[in-house]
């Protein structure tokens, strides 16, 4: 792979200094862990779902914006986490943090399930099957007595940290924060791992990668696999933060809500997919004055955003070989 490397121009090749890049983030990282102390349980409950989005947004960018994989049904993972911590604290009584890898697994195995058939299509065919399986999984939780069918589920436990329970919003943003964090840097490691690389030379072209001894679908299906265990554990923390969840969440618009947040910040880029997520999170608050049309002023700002950038707030320069 290190030979392979060469027949891709630089442009191509992952970054690997991000020095000028350390003191914007550190100064935004003390923004956030300062936000609570000034914001009202508003602002602080806006931002929280700003974080929401910044972890399923990255997660999701491992699979389109490293792999090159369309994924129009990435809900389908968050809502195998929140189902899973759900139906295991709700109703057998296990402890949060024990359901966790249990729903890491679960995505795990959802992800082999669909994508070890499928990922050996491309482009839209991919798109529609993986469309199918986020709606089938929304189906099959309104049907199911074990997931409370149309209602959804109720009584979810609060998780609790040495004996400390979190229980107000404030305790979920740190919460939500720190997995923000903890998946900035999983991302950057794989980045710049032999496993990231793999992936960029899938997405750039399939064919060369293939020819330089890269295994395709076992790369993409690794991508995807790592894609939904990050949903997934956002699903955890987003359903014993809301301590009830329906299938309504999960619907195929928060899938693109996610997509939108990723292409929207800039393919690749993790700087711009975190600005894409958090834009994607804050506009409809901004907007509320706009009243009933609210949703038309929204749409047409982010129409705005993509006709004047077209490649993302923030793109990732390397160009395609």
């Amino acid at each position: 792979m290190t030979d392979g490397a060469r027949i891709l121009p630089a442009a191509a090749q992952p970054r690997w200094r991000c020095r000028p890049m350390a003191l914007p983030a550190l100064a935004a990282l003390a923004c956030a862990v300062m936000l609570p102390h000034f914001a009202n349980a508003y602002v602080t409950e806006v931002a929280t779902t700003a974080l929401l989005y910044v972890v399923l947004c990255l997660g999701l960018n491992i699979v389109v914006g490293y792999a090159g994989l369309l994924d129009l049904g990435y809900a389908a993972f968050f809502a195998v986490g929140a189902y899973t911590t759900g139906i295991l604290t709700a109703e057998f009584g296990l402890n949060f943090w024990l359901t966790i890898p249990v729903a890491m697994a679960a995505a795990c195995v959802a992800g082999i399930v669909i994508g070890a058939p499928t990922l050996r299509l491309r482009s839209d065919y991919l798109a529609i099957v993986t469309l199918g399986f986020g709606e089938i999984v929304r189906i099959i939780a309104r049907n199911l007595d074990i997931t409370g069918g149309a209602s959804g589920l109720v009584g979810i436990e609060r998780p609790e940290i040495f004996g400390f329970r979190l229980m107000q919003v404030q305790h979920f943003y740190y919460a939500f924060l720190v997995l923000a964090l903890l998946t900035v840097f999983v991302c950057l490691s794989v980045e710049r791992s032999r496993m990231g690389r793999a992936w960029f030379y899938v997405r750039y072209d399939e064919d060369a990668a293939a020819g330089i001894g890269i295994n395709r679908v076992s790369a993409k299906l690794q991508a995807y696999m790592m894609g939904a265990v990050i949903a997934s554990v956002a699903g955890c923390l987003y359903a014993a933060k809301m301590t009830a969840i329906s299938p309504e969440s999960f619907t195929f618009n928060q899938s693109l809500l996610i997509l939108l947040g990723v292409v929207l910040g800039g393919m690749g880029r993790i700087p711009g997919v975190v600005l894409g997520a958090i834009l994607v999170a804050l506009l409809p608050e901004v907007l509320r004055g706009a009243g009933t049309y609210r949703p038309l002023v929204t749409a047409v700002a982010l129409l705005a955003i993509m006709l004047f950038r077209p490649n993302g707030l923030w793109p990732d320069k390397r160009g395609r070989p």
